[in-house]
């Protein structure tokens, strides 16, 4: 049997197993394989892209993915625990872990490559890694990454989508205009699906001796907590002056995005429909929630209320302290795919730049709380009448830094976001609602974060449930 044969038998079995896959929980109906491109033919391994598609036992959507299938008649012991399945003679097994395949990939996007429908595109006068070996990094979720040395790293997408990926297509956009806020793109990995063109992995410059903004929030966060009667800003890991650094950042991104891509406007009243459809939805699953649906509603209404039109351009998308690196010459953005779970059509829609700012300042709550949940039973911080020095201090990090971002932000963009409060209020609840359904259904005892910032914001209009 070939391949394309054997695989679906052994997939519906390996596919749930892996990080990255998207469906976990889901019953598998049926794997198919989309397409096989066979990039080494002779010798070992053996090499082959394939795309499968996904069928659910629920009848929800089709998903693709993307597996870089090597075959070898024996494997080493440190590529055993990534095998797939018996092959005809030979062991299957995700290629990215070997570094034969790993070399052979970033030679094929140096040279620009095309192998049948996938294509290997170098970007014009990008410096690629050579000489190091690849090594896969252990830290994402929905995708996997390799580094070779100090100096490149191929981002290959797992889950594909017919369509440019928003991660591709802006980080090209920002090349083009040279900044220096991003990873700079060396290349990509390009196919088809569907008979349409899609993404399957993109190659860029890697940050080496950088840190990552949530783990340096949370430091920052438990050197307060830890310390008896000091203040945010007497503490040794105060954070404030990196939010600020921050805030600049994102604030020249968003201007390289508008001059690279343009601008243009949105209508108030489809926003908030938009808002209210979404908090329905929530509420409906999320029992938690059902106190503060009408105060939330009047923040939308509000927007709704807006006169004239609200500026709009392309985003981020997710943006969070994760989504940021903190490099020894300043701060990085990263990972621009925008929202996981929401379709590409939605994703790569212009939005205001305002839900950047917000999600930011959610992930500031969010590090804040996150660790006093370590110290204190969450039930206590949306009591009025609880009155902890620890409750305090979180909200004293978190509002001293939300503050000092927006300082940062305003700084290279000449307005401040908070006097836009009305709209941006709405961001924060928009998001902070997306946040309760995400945390009921994956981390419960999360989910008291996003209700206490929603308790905060509603209870700031001087609407009371």
């Amino acid at each position: 049997m070939s391949l394309a044969e054997e695989l679906p038998t052994l997939l519906p079995h390996w596919l749930p197993q892996q990080r990255w896959f998207a469906a976990k929980g889901r019953p598998v109906r049926e794997v198919t394989v989309a397409t096989v491109t066979p990039l080494l033919t002779e010798g070992e391994p053996l090499l082959d892209l394939v795309l499968v598609a996904v069928t659910f036992d629920d009848g929800s959507p089709v998903q693709h993915y993307q597996i870089l299938v090597a075959r070898r008649e024996h494997l080493r012991g440190e590529l055993e625990h990534v095998v797939i399945g018996q092959v005809g003679s030979c062991l299957a097994y995700d290629g990215l872990w070997d570094p034969v395949v790993t070399e052979w990939v970033l030679d094929a996007v140096r040279n620009g490559l095309t192998v049948g429908d996938v294509r290997f595109v170098p970007e014009p006068g990008a410096k690629i890694a050579e000489g190091a070996t690849g090594r896969v990094l252990g830290v994402e979720q929905s995708n996997t990454s390799v580094s070779w040395g100090d100096q490149s790293i191929l981002k290959l997408f797992r889950r594909v989508a017919p369509g440019l990926n928003p991660d591709l297509e802006l980080h090209r956009a920002l090349r083009s205009v040279g900044s220096n806020e991003v990873a700079a793109l060396q290349g990509a990995i390009e196919g088809v699906l569907d008979g349409a063109p899609v993404t399957l992995g993109m190659l860029q410059d890697f940050a080496g001796n950088s840190a990552d903004g949530w783990a340096m929030a949370l430091a920052s966060v438990r050197d307060l907590l830890a310390e008896g009667d000091l203040r945010a800003d007497e503490v040794g890991g105060d954070f404030a002056a990196e939010a600020s650094r921050l805030g600049e950042t994102v604030a020249v991104v968003h201007a390289e995005l508008r001059e690279a891509l343009g601008a243009g406007v949105g209508d108030p009243r489809a926003l908030a429909a938009t808002w209210n459809e979404r908090l329905s939805t929530v509420a409906s699953e999320v029992p938690a929630l059902n106190d503060y649906v009408d105060p939330i509603r009047e923040v939308y209404e509000a927007v709704a209320a807006l006169e004239g039109s609200i500026p709009t351009q392309r985003v981020h998308g997710d943006l969070h302290l994760g989504q940021t690196l903190r490099t020894p010459f300043g701060w990085l953005v990263i990972d621009f795919e925008g929202e996981p779970a929401a379709p590409l059509a939605e994703r790569v829609k212009p939005d205001s730049a305002l839900r950047d700012i917000a999600g930011m300042l959610r992930s500031f709550d969010y590090a804040a709380f996150h660790q006093l949940s370590k110290w204190e039973p969450a039930s206590d911080w949306t009591d009025p009448d609880h009155d902890s020095q620890m409750v305090w201090r979180a909200k004293e990090w978190a509002e001293r830094n939300r503050s000092a971002f927006c300082d940062g932000y305003s700084l290279r963009d000449g307005a401040d976001p908070r006097e836009q409060a009305t709209l941006l209020r709405a961001f924060e609840l928009d998001k902070a609602v997306y946040e309760v359904l995400y945390e009921t259904r994956s981390r419960p005892s999360w989910a008291q974060i996003p209700l206490a910032s929603i308790q905060r914001l509603t209870s700031e209009t001087g609407a009371h449930h």
